[in-house]
This record gives structure tokens, sequence and C-alpha cells, in this order.
């Protein structure tokens, strides 16, 4: 079915293919709306003093793209930050991030109306875009640029609106069906995959199937006084394996010239070590994994990616009604009804034995001859003893000090009986508006509203498995009938414990999977109120005007009220680690925020109708907010508009913003996560090639971050490169600052017919900004300097490891960052008539960066991110992007759409060399008017089946997936799609 639905596109695309996209509005459009960035009602995009990228319904449906974060993804103002692509760290929600100064720093509109947080797990303060029905979208606005004056906090990279349809007539229904398709034919990772022993994926695959269905029913009340529009949506996604495409088929080590299949110590044969803790002066070091019912020498890595989702299962319904009626000349009552159910799971490879315990009986039945005379007899340790009853002694080879410490033995067993571990993640979504608006008389009009939003979420966490169950099924002993049995069944501390036997291939029972397995269960929800309202009056009447102006001043004035709540409650499990595959608690949070707020706007013409001042004029804006946490903050906007003749307009503008910290950043509690790091400068570790490399730190360096001269070159490396590090709120944080500095202009030449050109310069610098210490930086610092500042933030394990247990290093929020861009932006439109053929719309938008700096903390140097990705910078920020459309409207009701999509390279600042080579996407579709009430739209975007960049660091937590980063590249391969649209 899927071949077939690619061919029936493949088809459809060569006779009928699609419509404008990305168009800005017409510049002949004199129709007064409210344009993003303002309250104050202007005609034209073009005349608006901030830029104003706009992308209309027909765009959407243009790109086939039923993911609204993966149109907005490919707007070269957004970096992709939470994406179905996203399976380890996912929240469950799809984010934008402007200028890629992170999601939390982007403010989310619905009309001008703010979205609640998307989720209250840890990285979902940002909005969610799966809240919003994409059939009921009639554009989308994005301005970049601090905008809190007008909208308040978040605003600081800017905004994006979704301007709703809400005055529909008749009934529409809306179907597309979309499938991916990939040719693995990449002969190098095949064969590199199967040289590893792995199965590897070849042939053409068609999969990760989208159905989507929505209707649109919408009526005129009373003669036109008002409308009702309905809506209700379903979408259902598809899953995607790693192991479904070749160039994902194992998890990636080393350098692109050199590429290894990596992977995980935590192994389905087991690995039992005890990471040099045992190697003293007389004794030795040990590292094995199971064989038949024997020990051999630890090598083989498990391949844990390919069971990760590439693209993770999803299914949403949407509903809700927009609805407006004149209940006289002066007011008008209207009401937004949203709900949205979106539920879907984050599958990443089987837990396991994360080397949670560090001692064995020696006595354990399991144990074959073989094996305890390996792990205990060498060490003269008889079977009534644990392997920590061995005194390990060494002598400091400079003081001659000697130190005694307890034997150890640390294993780690992935659980593949027990299938991979998945995150099944629900959001349901409410959010209700009522108002009222109207005109107060020819002068004055009001808008005055009520808002509620809530995100719900439930939380299962499955087939993750219990630390504590785990030592106790590992402490094993015979009882008085000879059967294995746990040591807490016969003391009766668990008499439930089933004995886990990892010691012989085939050993472990569903008996003891049942016992060891632990769904880990959460709940939580975000709260919003506003009650928000504003007048906005023209003061021409009253004589508040320039004599050099056509028209008087123009001015708003409100005043909004907002409160905030989040609580998250995970279960037991979750809140004491007891989640083997976790990495640490997960702690709960509760917390609640308020502000109060008065604004007011005011645009200023100046000259207008004069010899090379056909209009100039000033806009000003202003905001106070008092907050709950006793912070204050004034914002505000100087803008300035110049059009010395009429196809040209010169615009400026200078905005100051802020962020407030949200409720996570302020009231979560200190907890142990992951950060990514390529190896600790104190130990040893095995490369690309096999060999075994010393520390890069010296043993001086290393020590003062707690390091001894024996752990020093130690194997404390994480074979997965994720280490420990403990995060945490902070209720003193003040408010993040910003400066946006933007001008540019806009060209309309009457000489040429058609032609729209702006060009602007934008430079945001951000102070104060919230963030921890990028516990690596810590790492690096305490190395470096020996400060206490950052060695005191450093907690080492017994072996000097900072993976195992709660060895991590604290790097809490505090308010230290810096970051400053600066590029330019181009938005071309150009449209011709072909004669009898119809007419040629093209549209060409761009982004050239110029600057991305950050800066951790003062001190340290100010790192230029443009053009590179992996270290400190994260994920790849291109210096230029870009996307060429253009269409076709035919005499014979067929449009169709060619799209050319630029990426530029970057290089890799990491120790792999990862560089990317600039990429180049090709998109064609097209829609045909069947009749006057059906059309039929098909395409394919990435035409020529372009595989994306690879690397061994796209991690996790700089939102990589599957060696590359799904969000900015096209991962899958060709998407290629099918829809129809009837009107009723």
């Amino acid at each position: 079915m899927k071949k077939n639905l690619l061919s029936v596109a493949v088809a459809a695309t060569i006779l009928v293919p699609a419509l404008p996209a990305f168009a800005q509005e017409d510049a002949s459009t004199v129709e007064e709306v409210v344009v993003t960035g303002s309250r104050i009602q202007r005609d034209a995009n073009e005349t608006s003093v901030s830029p104003v990228t706009s992308v209309n319904a027909e765009d959407l449906k243009a790109t086939g793209m039923i993911r609204v974060e993966d149109l907005i993804n490919d707007l070269p103002q957004v970096a992709a930050t939470q994406t179905a692509g996203q399976a380890n760290g996912s929240t469950g929600t799809a984010t934008v991030s402007l200028r890629g100064l992170g999601s939390q720093r982007t403010l989310v509109l619905i009309d001008g109306r703010r979205m609640p947080a998307g989720s209250p797990l840890a990285g979902g303060s940002g909005a969610d875009l799966n809240q919003i029905p994409g059939a009921l979208v009639e554009r989308v606005e994005v301005l970049t640029g601090g905008s809190s004056a007008t909208y308040g906090s978040d605003a600081i990279a800017g905004v994006v609106n979704f301007i709703m349809m809400d005055d529909f007539e008749g009934v529409r229904f809306d179907s597309q069906t979309s499938v991916y398709q990939h040719n693995n034919d990449n002969g190098k990772m095949q064969d590199l995959v199967s040289s590893y022993g792995f199965d590897v994926a070849d042939g053409s695959v068609s999969d990760g199937e989208t159905n989507d269905f929505s209707m649109i029913m919408g009526a005129n009340l009373d003669g036109g006084r008002g409308n009702v529009t309905a809506y209700a949506n379903y979408r259902k996604i598809d899953a995607v394996l790693q192991s479904d495409r070749d160039y994902s088929g194992c998890s990636l080590g080393g350098s692109p010239d050199n590429f290894s299949c990596g992977g995980s110590s935590t192994v389905p044969w087991g690995r039992f070590t005890d990471f040099g803790a045992n190697s003293g002066d007389t004794t030795e070091s040990f590292d094995y994994s199971v064989d038949g019912t024997g020990f051999t020498e630890f090598g083989r890595l498990y391949n844990y990616g390919p069971l990760n989702y590439f693209q993770r299962p999803d299914e949403r319904w949407t509903m809700g009604a927009f609805g407006h009626y004149d209940i006289n000349d002066n007011a008008t009552a209207y009401a937004q009804l949203m709900y949205a159910d979106d539920r879907t799971v984050a599958q990443i490879a089987p837990s396991g034995a994360f080397f949670v315990t560090n001692d064995l009986f020696c006595g354990n039945p399991f144990l074959s001859e073989e094996q305890y005379d390996a792990i205990c007899g060498v060490y003269g340790l008889s079977k009534d003893q644990f392997v920590s009853d061995l005194v390990v002694e060494n002598t400091d080879a400079e003081t001659g000090e000697i130190t005694r410490t307890p034997g150890a033995i640390y294993i780690g067993r992935r659980n593949v009986e027990g299938g991979p571990r998945q995150d099944d993640m629900r959001h349901t979504t409410f959010r209700g508006v009522f108002g009222v608006r109207g005109d107060i008389n020819d002068n004055w009009s009001y808008d005055v509203y009520g808002q509620y939003s809530e995100v719900s979420l439930e939380q299962t966490y499955l087939n993750d498995m219990s630390s504590s169950r785990i030592g106790r099924a590992l402490d094993v002993r015979v009882d008085a009938d000879g059967n294995a049995v746990c040591q807490s069944v016969l003391d009766g501390s668990d008499p439930n414990c089933v004995p886990w036997n990892i010691f012989q291939e085939g050993g472990v029972t569903q008996e003891a999977i049942d016992y060891l397995v632990l769904p880990l269960f959460a709940r939580g929800t975000t709260d919003q109120e506003i009650v928000s309202g504003y007048v906005t009056g023209d003061l021409t009447d009253y004589g508040v005007k320039l004599p050099s102006a056509d028209s008087g001043v123009a001015v708003v004035m409100g005043l909004e009220s907002r409160r905030e709540s989040l609580t998250y409650s995970p279960d037991s499990g979750f809140q004491n680690g007891e989640g083997a595959g976790q990495g640490g608690p997960t702690l709960p949070v509760d917390g609640k925020l308020s502000v109060k707020e008065i604004f007011s706007e005011a645009s200023i013409p100046l000259v207008s109708g004069k010899p090379g001042m056909e209009y100039l004029g000033l806009e000003v804006a202003y905001r106070y907010s008092d907050y709950s946490t006793d912070e204050q903050t004034n914002t505000y906007k100087l803008a300035a508009d110049w059009a010395p003749m009429n196809d040209l307009r010169v615009r400026a503008s200078f905005q100051s913003a802020t962020r407030h910290a949200n409720i996570r950043e302020l009231y979560r509690a200190q907890s142990i996560g992951l950060f990514d790091m390529t190896y600790d400068p104190c130990g040893s570790r095995t490369d690309a090639d096999g060999n075994v490399v010393g520390p890069t730190a010296t043993l001086e360096e290393c020590m003062n971050s707690g390091i001894t001269a024996a752990t020093y070159g130690g194997a404390i490396d994480s074979p997965a490169g994720q280490y420990n590090y403990i995060g945490g709120g902070n209720p003193e944080l003040a408010p993040e600052e910003s400066e946006t500095l933007s001008f540019g202009f806009v060209y309309t030449p009457e000489m040429i017919a058609g032609l729209s050109l702006s060009v602007d310069y934008f430079n945001i610098q951000v102070t104060e900004a919230i963030a921890g210490i990028n516990p690596e930086t810590i790492l690096d610092k305490c190395l470096e300097t020996g400060d206490a500042l950052f060695c005191d933030s450093i907690s080492r394990g017994g072996n000097g490891n900072l993976w195992i247990g709660t060895a991590a290093i604290s790097a809490t929020d505090v308010n230290i960052g810096f970051f400053e861009t600066e590029g330019v932006d181009i938005n071309a439109n150009y449209g011709f008539e072909v004669g009898q053929y119809g007419g040629v719309d093209m549209n060409f938008i761009a982004t050239y960066l110029t600057k991305w700096d950050q800066q951790e903390f003062v001190g340290q140097p100010v790192e230029d991110c443009v053009g590179v990705w992996n270290g400190s910078c994260g994920t790849p920020t291109p210096e230029f992007v870009s996307t060429l459309r253009a269409t076709w409207s035919t005499p014979w009701s067929v449009n169709v759409t060619g799209a050319w999509r630029h990426i530029g390279g970057v290089d890799d600042l990491g120790a792999n060399g990862a560089d990317f080579d600039a990429y180049n996407y090709f998109d064609l579709s097209g829609s045909w008017a069947a009749s006057n009430s059906i059309t039929i739209r098909s395409g394919i975007n990435n035409v020529f089946d372009k595989e994306p960049p690879l690397t061994a660091d796209a991690g996790p937590s700089i939102y990589g997936n599957g060696n590359t980063f799904p969000g900015i590249y096209d991962a899958l391969g060709r998407y290629a799609f099918l829809g129809i649209t009837a009107d009723f």
C-alpha cells in the first residue's frame, strides 16, 4: 500500500503540481489589520516597522507538511529543537526557537494571545505546536527580535503568531496521506555495520506513513452579524526505527574518514569489571563478559541505536470552535474554544543494570568455578565472602603514603529480554478565550478578554528496571533445599525477589524479568490565566497632530494580569532514582508565578506628502511588569519609518526586552541528569583504531578535580559518552535582559510590476541569560585553575569516574550567560505573466548570519558559533540558509511549484572533525482544481533522496538522533504526499 501511494504521489506530482509558498501580503492591500509586533492597526506587511515573515494556509498545503513544526523549521530564522525526530530526551512536544536562542525565549501566540507552556516536563517550557490545528491556520506571522514591550516576557528572540480562520462558511473536508521513501544504498555504511556483525537495512523502504483528516464547518449568524466556525482533526503518524536506514544501523564512533560502530558497555552478555578499583600494588584489575558459563575478556559493545525511534509514533485529536457576534454597533462578543489530545511514544534501547551495584557475594550459586576464580578466588576470597572484603593497597609514589580501599565489582548487563524502554507521553490541552471588542466612537476602540489554558500530562515509562531490585536479585544464596534464592527471601526483607542469573547464556527467566521491570508514572499540569484589555485611539480629531503630517497620533493603552502555575508529580520510583535507565532521580516541581502589567504604544506621523518625505513617522512602546517574585521590569521600543518615495520604505527599531525566569527555572529541585562529553581528560580510553590513549590532563591538574595518583589514567571514561551532572532551579534568578537593533528597507518599484524586496539587518544581545554552566566547562576550568568555585562542584566516584552512581558535576541555574546574534534577512517576491500560459510567482527568503556569539560567564572567552557546531555551540548554526520557490499558475486549473532549500556548511568543533558540507534539497509539488469544490494536491520533498550528514557526536542533549540532526536536515529521505480538499 505504501509503495502504491508513493507511485500515485509521483505520478500526481508530474501531472498536477502546487501553490505559492512563503508569499508576502500583496503590496496593494489596503485593508487595515493588526500586524504582529504592534496593536496599532496598519495596512500591509511592507509597512510594518519590524520585519514580519508571513506564511499563509496555502503555503502549508503546498509543502505537504502536516506537522506545523516542519514548516516553521524550514524558515531561515528558526533553529530546530524538540521535533518528532527526537527520541532520547524528548518531551513529546514540538517547539520553535527563533534565531537559535531557545524555545523559552520565543513567544508563540494565537491571534495575538499567548499559548501556555507546552509541558510540565523538563524542557517543555516552550509552547507546543501540536496544539495548533493546521487546517484552521489562516497565516503564520514570524517577527524576530525583542517584542516584550508589546507582548510581555519571553519574546526576547521574537514572536510566532498563528492567525486563525474565524469566518468560514460551509463545510470542508480535508485529507492527506504522506510517506517517506528511501533507497538504502550507502555501501560504505552497509559494509561498516555488517563488519561488526550487525543487521543492516538494504534496498528501498517506504515507511513513516502519516494520515491526517480534518473537517471544518462554519455558518454566519443573524444576517451576517456573527459567525461560528467549528473544526475537528485526527492525525496518526507511524514510527520509523533507526534500523530502517543503513546510515543509522549502528551508533557511530570516530571521524567521517574512519567511522566505527560504537555503542554501550552495558551489554546483553554482561560486563563484569572493577574499573581499576582493584588495581593496587599487589592486585590486578579485571574486565570480563559471559561466554557460555565462563568469562572472556570484555571487548564488544552493544549496538543500542537500531531500536531507537527515528520518528516517534504519534496520535492526535484536535477540536474546537471560534465564534463572534455583533451585539450592537459598539460591541462584538467573541470566543475561542480549543481542545487537543496528543499521545506519542519515545523509544530507546532496553534498560539494564547500568553499573548500579559495586559488590557481589562470591558464593553466588550461579557463578561457575571459572567465574568464581576470576573475580574472587584469584584474590584469595572464599565463597562465604564478598568482593568488597578484598583490601586494596596503593602506595603514593611521591609521599610513600599507603591508602587502603575495599574491593569492588561493577556489573553492566542489558535487559534485552525485557524489550526497549518506552516513554509514553500524553498531553491533553484546553484553551478558552472569551472577550468583547468594539468601537467606543469614531476615534476609539477597545478589546477586553479573559483566557484560560491548561495542559495535562500523563507519562508512563515502560520497561525500565528497578535499581534496588537488581541489587537484591544479584545477591543470591542456596537455601536448605539446594535452590538458588535471593538473600532477601531468606531474611524476609523481600519475599517476592527472584534471582537474576546473568552469569550464563540463556540463564535469565521470565519470572526474573517480571520482578525486575519497574514501570514509572508521572502526572503534571500547567495552568495559565490571563485577563487583558486595552483601548486604541486615533487622536487626529483632537488636534494631536503635527502640521507637517496628514494624520495624527495613534495610541494604545492597556492592562494585563497573568498567572501561571506548574505541577509535576512523579511517582516514588522516579523520585528515588529507582529507574536504572533514568540517569538519576526525577524530582517533583510545584510552583506559581504571577505578574501585573501596564503597557502603551504610540504611532507618531511626523511628515507626509512632502518631496523626499512621502511618510516619516515614529513608533514607541513601553511596558511595566510587576512579578510575584518581587521583580519589576521596564521594557520599551523605539522605531522609525521613512518613505522617501512611494516605492521605497526605510525602517529601523531598537527594542529593550526581558524574560523572567519560568517556574521550572525558579522552583525545580536539584537532581542528577546526563550531559555529553567526548571523554574525561583524566582517564584513559580506546580510540577508533583500538589504541589505548592516556589522559590529556596532567596528574596535578586532575588532582584538582578529585583524582588520586592511584586512579589517574584509570578506566574511568564513560563508554556511552554520557556523564552525570546535578541541575536544578534557583528562586533568586533575575530576569534576562536583551537589546535588539534592526534596520532595513522595503522596495516595491513601480517600474517593475510585481517585484517586492526587503532587506533587514538585525542584532540581538542577551545578557544575564539564565543557564547552568556547562558541566564540561566546570571540569575544564577546575583542571586549568584549581579554583574552588569550579572544583567544589565536582564529586568523583570511588575510582575517579563521573558517570556511575552519584558521581556528578553540580551545574544549577544562574544568571551568567551572554548571547549575541547578528545578520541580514532577505525577502524577495516577483510575479509576472507569461502570456496565455498563466503567471509565475517567485519567492526568495534567506538569512545571512554574521555573528552568533556566546559567553558562558564573565571571564570565559567569547565563542563564535557561526558556521560551526559541537562543543558548547551545540547544534549546527549555518552562516547562510535560504529557500527559493517558483510557482507556475497555469490556465488549466493546475499550479506547479518547485523549491530549492539551501543549508550552508558547518565545521565541527569536536575532536572527530565531522564537518558538514552545504546541503541543497529540491522539492516538487502541485495542485489541481478538479472542480469548483474539489482540489487535489501532491508532491515530493527532497526529490533526489539526499542523505543527511553523519557524525558520531549528534547526542540527544543537542537535539541529535540517528547519527544526524533530524530537525535541521531531511533525515528520512524523500517525503511524498497526496491530499484532497472538498468544499461544500
